[in-house]
């Protein structure tokens, strides 16, 4: 196995992570940018309402995207068994 197949695959591993945590980070960016400015605008400075709206935003990303998420998983995985051969030899 070459330096540029290794390259080639960690890069790709990096896509698949990146795109596979962006919907769950997206969603909690913003519900966590939307009750920080409730709480600017009310003066409540309590701490953990920014995290039960954070975890609830997260658990709804993974159950609308969770399909699309396992495919890319499953894809690159299967990608990655099925060039095995051409990786070592």
């Amino acid at each position: 196995m070459s330096g540029d197949v290794v390259i080639q695959m960690a890069q790709q591993a990096i896509m698949v992570v990146l795109l596979i945590s962006a919907p769950m980070l997206g969603l909690g960016l913003a519900v966590g940018l939307l009750v920080s400015v409730f709480q600017a605008t009310t003066s409540i400075q309590e701490q953990t309402l920014a995290f039960i709206p954070k975890i609830v935003a997260v658990f709804v990303a993974i159950l609308i995207f969770g399909p699309w998420m396992l495919r890319l998983m499953v894809d690159y995985v299967t990608t990655v068994f099925n060039n095995l051969p051409y990786y070592i030899g």
